[in-house]
């Protein structure tokens, strides 16, 4: 059996809203992906992954669905959405489609029948629960369970109509569809269907380990200093969430050839996910987990930890271990909900943003799996300076910032802190494509503002530059086209207990690659077996001059080729 065309690939995530405005109204759109191709394509990528362009109210920037085969006119149009297919597959590329079945809008057609009355066909397509016993619904503490939304507040949202209550794991505006109902799964499959015909080449999931829950709904833990329970562990990983998605992939994918599906599923452990990606069983070729991006969090969601590199070294070698054999893995640093990288995990500073950011692309690039690149982490885009919470669009920080503010108590600075530093929206800031005003996203006013540095950092000038970010990751795209040891190499990750390097071999027949990473602003020296042998080997990359002897500068990455037998 041959492998997978995506084991090779590296896919480029494009986050619809904040990456090109072609009509200046502040908002990007497919137009403006269309304008912009050309850069995706020059950097090496073979997959376009587009977040929501489905109509939706935008209550949650579009992962709140109000018609699932359309296209919001913010966006553009179907005619728009097909031009822009034809552009992705005529340069040879791919497009993946964010796929949002955990839940709906609650202003889908779906679920305005289901709310209209108790009877309605449809009033089992979501999770409906009567008030606790012996308390006044629509009263605090009356909500059927004492599940906590994701994005603040409780997790039932009370419908004086019928009387009874929606369940919401995410935004009120976003109920949760009921996947025990088969027809719910019918409509589905058959939308899936429906996009899979017209030319799209697979989708993303958006979490997608959420869709099967304990159906008894019982009371969640109540962690100190919680208003609500967590009901994680009841609706996360489900107990028929492997037969949903085989039905799916039964339903849907079987018989065509060349998709892609990715399961993001939030505290997915490796032994499920062998599971979810083991191909012989049929369900995702991929999942997205979240341990290496939760490892500088800790027990109280409003404190800052730093980075411990043995903890973020010990998950990615549990990982690139346990879907060695069966299954594999998605590499990723960013996206839509992630902070930018280097804020985060480098050094953003005039001196050292542009060495780290190339670091960190070079540890990831080369671990097995497929990469993903969120759009300007190419350019080595930065987290924004919000100056206050009304600078903020997403409903995730607003509802938490709420929550801990005005209920939990918290000081408002303390809350602002973590935001500035951990927000979605640090993700979301308009894609910096020139010096002009708004980073020449828009002509207009943009929805969220550009970052300021955006006169520094920006595609136009990268791609000029030869030791940009940008072209760091087109060599390192270029390098998994062409050695087949990054691809489908084995993974020693060296020096576990060292905090300062990140260092591992990948070695694929007879040949042996080394890469090594400096997490530090001070030079550091890898001692490693072979020391010597290595450093006079092939140096395939490098993100500063050659070192000697594996002496690392602040923030370097290098990459050692050698033939062994």
């Amino acid at each position: 059996m041959d492998n997978p065309w995506w084991h090779s690939a590296v896919v480029y995530q494009i986050y619809p809203r904040s990456f090109a405005d072609a009509d200046g109204d502040g908002m990007g759109d497919l137009r403006g992906i269309i304008n912009h191709l050309d850069h995706i394509k020059g950097l090496g990528a073979d997959v376009i992954w587009l977040s929501p362009v489905y109509p939706s109210p935008q209550d949650d920037n579009g992962y709140d669905i109000s018609d699932y085969q359309d296209i919001d006119p913010i966006f553009g149009t179907l005619a728009d959405f097909d031009e822009l297919l034809t552009g992705v597959h005529d340069r040879g590329m791919r497009l993946v489609m964010d796929l949002v079945v955990n839940h709906s809008s609650d202003e889908h057609a779906w679920f305005a029948e289901s709310r209209s009355s108790k009877d309605n066909p449809k009033r089992d397509w979501y999770w409906w629960r009567p008030a606790r016993d012996g308390v006044e619904p629509g009263t605090p503490g009356a909500e059927p369970t004492n599940w906590g939304s994701v994005f603040g507040g409780p997790a039932w949202e009370y419908d004086p109509a019928t009387g009874e209550y929606f369940l919401h794991i995410f935004s009120r505006k976003q109920p949760d569809l009921n996947w025990e109902n088969p027809e719910v799964r019918d409509a589905i499959y058959t939308m899936m269907n429906w996009w899979l015909d017209r030319g799209v080449d697979g989708f993303r999931m958006d979490v997608i380990d959420h869709i099967s829950k304990d159906t008894t709904l019982p009371d969640g833990m109540v962690r100190a200093g919680s208003l609500y329970g967590d009901g994680g562990p009841h609706y996360m990983n489900g107990p028929r969430n492997h037969e949903f998605l085989h039905e799916m992939h039964e339903r849907v994918f079987a018989g065509r050839d060349a998709l892609l599906t990715v399961g993001e599923m939030p505290g997915v452990t490796v032994d499920e996910a062998i599971l979810y990606t083991d191909p012989e069983r049929g369900e995702v070729d991929m999942v997205f987990n979240f341990d290496h991006v939760w490892v500088d969090r800790g027990a109280d969601p409003w404190l800052l930890y730093p980075l411990q590199l043995t903890r973020l070294k010990a998950i990615f070698a549990r990982w690139q271990a346990g879907l060695a054999d069966k299954g594999w893995n998605s590499l990723y640093w960013n996206n839509h909900d992630q902070p930018r990288v280097v804020s985060r995990y480098g050094d953003d500073s005039p001196q050292w943003r542009n060495r780290s950011a190339k670091m960190l692309g070079a540890v990831l690039h080369l671990h097995r799996g497929t990469p993903y690149v969120y759009q300007g982490e190419e350019l080595g885009m930065t987290n924004t300076p919000f100056a206050s919470i009304a600078d903020f669009r997403d409903i995730e920080a607003l509802g938490l910032y709420t929550q801990a503010v005005e209920h939990e108590g918290r000081q408002a600075s303390d809350v602002l802190t973590v935001l500035r530093a951990r927000s979605r929206d640090n993700a979301r800031t308009p894609m910096q494509w020139d010096a002009s005003p708004n980073g020449g996203f828009t002509t207009g006013t943009p929805w969220l503002a550009a970052n300021p540095n955006h006169v520094e950092i920006n595609a136009a000038a990268a791609t000029k530059d030869p030791d940009s970010v940008y072209h760091f990751y087109r060599r390192l795209i270029e390098l998994r086209h062409e050695e087949p040891a990054v691809i489908y190499g084995d993974f020693t990750m060296l020096m576990p207990e060292d905090e300062r390097l990140y260092a591992f071999t990948r070695r694929h027949g007879t040949t042996e690659l080394l890469v090594i990473g400096n997490f530090t602003g001070q030079p550091a020296r890898a001692e490693i077996p072979d020391a010597d042998a290595w450093s006079a080997a092939e140096l395939l990359l490098t993100n500063a001059p050659a070192p000697t002897g594996l002496l690392l500068e602040p923030w370097q990455a290098v990459i050692y080729r050698r033939t062994v037998s």
